[in-house]
This record gives structure tokens, C-alpha cells and sequence, in this order.
């Protein structure tokens, strides 16, 4: 069988479950860390329950993800996972989902592994948001997982330098409010809403423009160019001031 034939026969194996999304829908990417919980409390013993050093670690494979070949326009990180918000006009591979999807989980991978000196592999899902108004709802959605995150996992950890078992501070914390969780910490001194707010809403990523002096060798005169940078926000606003956010993005 010569080549051509072969390659066009074997092609459509490889193709046939391709799936592309629809133009005028806007794409999200949650890229989620694999078997992490190993990696960073057993293995390298990141300090519980937060740790700036992974925090900046993820920012910094946020940013990398921003600039590695897809028009990104939001990035969002919280725990273990990233969100990326797409340009809707962003069409690279033809919106062909999986290429999405095996080129941001290998890139985050392969700069976590660089930052941690070690083997660490993220998965990666794309979301198909029809309408702003899902964006908003999606970014809130993992805004307030971040919270609720943090609020179980300073009183988990609490429990458990108080010796606790594992299995003993679960089930302590299992089913109990929001109000009861605030106040098992103010009992022991810690105060909930006093606490960095990167914990509690995750961080922030987006596009600044700025002014920068050049030179016009053409011309042979300064010029000012506008250019653009990826600023972090560890002061994301909360609720309805969060989707508001969110919602300028998307409009600018």
C-alpha cells in the first residue's frame, strides 16, 4: 500500500472523535494537578495549609500557560488548579478541543517539574460556555470553591497540630456551617477574615498595557510603544464584586 493511502486510512482512526468548539462560545481550561496531595504533604512537605512557595509556583506556571501559544486573557489559580479564560475570537487548531486540552496539561506539567525539581503532571478540561453570563457564573463557581477550600482547610490543620487523626478531623469538620467552622478558629485564636485573601479567593492574572521609550531607527527618533504585561492580583474582590470583575474582561 503506498504511502498516501496508507496515511489517508490510518488518519481517519486518529480523527474520527475530534470535536471542535462552535464558533461565538467562549472556551474555559481548568488544568488540575494529578496526585498532588502526595507531591506536596508527603513528598516535599509544603508548609499546611497554605505555602507561598507553591502559591508562586503556580503562579508562575499560570503565567507561563498565558504566553505558550493560545490568546489567554484570564488566568485564575487556586490550590492545585488553574483556570484560563480564552479571547473569544481565539481559533488555534481550529478550536479542535483536544489539542487544547494535551498542550496545556503537558505545558503546565512540564514548567511545574522545572520549578519543582521534580516529576509533577497536571489533566486538563475545557469548558464550552455559551453566553457571558456563564463565564461570570464559571469564575465565581471556582472563586467560591476557594474559599470554602481554605475555611475547611485552616480548621482541618488546626485539628490535626492539636493531634487529631485525619479521620478524627474530618469528621469533626464534616457537615458543620460555615459559622461554626469561623468560629472553631476564633476560638483558638485565628481569625478567619484577618487572613491573606490569596487564601481564601485564589489569584489573579490578566493583561496591563504600559508605556515604553524606544528608539525609531527609521526615523531616527524616540518613541513611546505600548506594550503588555501579565499582572498578578492577590486582592481579588469577593461575590457580586467578583463577577463584576470578571465581567469588565470580558467587555474590554
Amino acid at each position: 500500500m503506498k504511502f498516501d493511502e496508507l496515511d489517508s486510512r490510518m488518519r481517519v482512526f486518529e480523527t474520527n472523535y475530534d470535536v471542535s468548539v462552535m464558533p461565538d462560545v467562549y472556551m474555559v481550561a481548568r488544568i488540575d494537578g494529578r496526585g498532588f496531595t502526595r507531591l506536596t504533604k508527603e513528598k516535599h512537605n509544603f508548609q499546611k495549609p497554605f505555602d507561598e512557595t507553591f502559591r508562586d509556583y503556580m503562579i508562575k506556571t499560570t503565567k507561563h500557560l498565558m504566553v505558550c501559544g493560545f490568546k489567554v486573557v484570564y488566568g485564575y489559580t487556586q490550590s492545585d488548579e488553574i483556570s484560563l479564560l480564552f479571547d473569544a475570537n481565539e481559533d488555534t487548531f481550529s478550536r479542535k478541543v483536544r489539542k487544547y486540552n494535551s498542550i496545556l496539561a503537558a505545558e503546565a506539567s512540564a514548567k511545574f517539574s522545572l520549578l519543582l525539581n521534580d516529576l509533577a503532571s497536571f489533566d486538563c478540561r475545557i469548558s464550552q460556555l455559551p453566553g457571558k453570563q456563564n463565564v461570570v457564573d464559571y469564575f465565581s463557581w471556582r472563586n467560591e470553591d476557594a474559599h470554602r477550600n481554605a475555611l475547611n482547610a485552616h480548621c482541618y490543620w488546626l485539628l490535626r497540630k492539636e493531634g487529631r487523626s485525619a479521620g478524627e478531623a474530618t469528621k469533626e469538620i464534616k457537615g458543620k456551617s460555615n459559622a461554626s467552622k469561623n468560629e472553631l478558629l476564633f476560638r483558638h485564636g485565628l481569625n478567619f477574615n484577618d487572613l491573606p485573601k490569596w487564601q481564601k479567593r485564589g489569584v489573579g492574572l490578566q493583561w496591563e498595557s504600559y508605556e515604553k521609550a524606544g528608539w525609531n531607527p527609521v526615523e531616527k527618533k524616540q518613541e513611546v510603544a505600548i506594550r503588555k504585561k501579565i499582572v498578578t492580583n492577590m486582592e481579588l474582590p469577593m461575590k457580586d464584586e467578583y463577577d463584576k470583575f470578571i465581567q469588565e474582561i470580558l467587555d474590554k
